[in-house]
């Protein structure tokens, strides 16, 4: 008894001595505070000044009917003949018209001006035909989609109301790891949840082909929070809630938000242009700890770089940003204007959020020695002009060149995506969003001039016929014939 009594003794003075120094750190479930160094970290302000300008978005995607093609008999090649006069003369494929089913989905949204502009997940609205948004209030808007970009997974969108609630924009440069916050949105359609957590980790990439930055949280962020706000003490918008990592498709202890020195960048250019100008570098590459630990697993030579931290330097592109610096393969990047790379992540950070035509300096080791030289960013097309949508009235919607990634994975050089349809030749034609169109009147389309020179065209011919051929993001490839005549 005497021993026990001596083990209470100690931990009551181990918590005396904790008090006394000022360093106990205290969770409060009820209440929701976490007091530290004497000083309390109050959730609850943040909370209040976030929910209200959070809101729920439903996406619904109406039935369609499409072409498809498909396997026939498998007996029919035997019966066919060239001509096609007993039999098939495609070889037992078929074209078929495809009801698709209506589909629904839910997610979340931020409001940033009181006119009605809000920020969500480019994966939350894409292929829309209508969208309903919910505040807290229980008002609800029909929203449109003012801007979408897939490789930042960001997407702006409008409803017509004032004054409504805002939540004011943080700079998410100056989070730091261990830093508390909470984010906000609507999981499994529950409107108005709260999760607090902490930054675990800011520059985080997870192999998604975009461009990646995210900040990582183990605020619990479940599917429905897509869209929705996270948020420091200080009731700011530090990034947009985008995904979870788990291996069940439920809170694992880890989620990720798109910082908003990413988001605001693309908000901007939404609002201007309706797509995204995005300045290139030029090179391809990896972490350098990354590059180094996949040398050692193939048991191969280890170079000496001169520092293990950095972007090691695979691949320059020509008449890149890059290459007019000089930097070779091999290289390491290792700072953009004075700042510190240490990955790729912080890299991409970065020059997301330059345009064409800005001067950059960069800074880089060849051959271990310090380079550095001022240059001027380029676009995709190797130029600095600003690139628009084009709303074609006749199609009834509006194009963008196709980006990067997508061109990568669908394994194509060129193409223009569509986007926004409404009513309109493309509707009527069976064109809906997210098409890719690679040629038209046997042209191939690698602009958007291009494809409004042969609406022109079309149009003032005797046979006003856009006969395109596209794919779709699935892969699936697709003929289409849109008759274009403003009649």
């Amino acid at each position: 008894m005497k021993k026990y009594s001596s083990y209470l003794l100690a931990g009551i003075c181990i918590v005396a001595l904790a008090f006394s120094a000022g360093s106990f750190i205290k969770v409060n479930a009820t209440t929701n505070e976490v007091a530290q160094n004497g000083r309390p970290v109050d959730l609850t302000y943040a909370a209040d000044k976030a929910l209200p300008a959070v809101v729920h978005i439903k996406f619904v995607q109406n039935s369609k009917t499409q072409t498809v093609e498909m396997q026939s008999d498998p007996f029919s090649d035997f019966f066919s003949d060239p001509f096609g006069f007993f039999g098939n003369p495609n070889g037992g494929r078929q074209k078929r018209q495809v009801r698709t089913p209506k589909r629904e989905a839910t997610g979340s949204g931020v409001i940033i001006s009181s006119d009605g502009y809000i920020v969500t997940n480019n994966h939350v609205v894409n292929g829309a035909d209508e969208l309903t948004v919910t505040l807290e209030d229980n008002r609800e808007f029909n929203a449109r989609i003012i801007g979408t970009d897939a490789t930042t997974d960001l997407a702006l969108i409008k409803v017509d109301g004032r004054n409504l609630p805002t939540l004011p924009i943080g700079d998410s440069d100056k989070i730091r790891v261990g830093e508390w916050v909470i984010a906000v949105g609507n999981p499994f359609g529950l409107n108005n949840t709260v999760t607090a957590g902490i930054i675990s980790a800011k520059a985080r990439t997870l192999g998604q082909n975009g461009v990646e930055s995210f900040i990582q949280t183990d605020a619990a962020i479940n599917r429905g929070n897509s869209g929705g706000a996270l948020v420091n003490t200080k009731g700011e918008l530090i990034g947009i809630n985008a995904m979870l990592y788990s291996e069940t498709g439920s809170y694992a202890g880890y989620g990720f938000a798109i910082p908003t020195t990413i988001m605001n960048k693309v908000v901007d250019d939404l609002k201007k242009y309706g797509t995204v100008q995005r300045a290139y570098l030029g090179v391809r590459g990896n972490d350098v700890l990354k590059y180094l630990d996949n040398l050692k697993s193939q048991d191969k030579e280890l170079p000496d770089l001169g520092t293990n931290e950095g972007v090691y330097v695979a691949e320059v592109e020509d008449n890149s940003a890059a290459a007019e610096a000089g930097i070779k393969e091999g290289d390491v990047v290792t700072g953009i204007d004075g700042k510190r790379i240490t990955k790729m992540a912080e890299l991409q950070e970065i020059i997301n959020g330059k345009h064409p035509g800005d001067k950059v300096t960069i800074t880089w080791l060849h051959n271990k020695k310090k380079m550095s030289k001022t240059v001027t960013m380029k676009n995709q097309q190797g130029n600095t002009k600003i690139v628009k949508t084009a709303d074609l009235d006749v199609l009834g919607a509006k194009v963008i060149p196709v980006d990067d990634n997508l061109k990568k994975q669908l394994g194509i050089s060129y193409g223009l995506q569509v986007k926004d349809v409404k009513s309109g030749a493309f509707k009527e034609g069976g064109i809906s969003n997210g098409f890719i169109i690679l040629n038209a009147n046997d042209q191939p389309m690698k602009s958007i001039s291009d494809l409004q020179d042969a609406v022109k065209a079309a149009s003032t011919s005797k046979n006003p016929v856009l006969f395109i051929t596209g794919v779709w993001p699935s892969g699936k490839t697709d003929y289409k014939a849109i008759k274009v005549s403003n009649d």
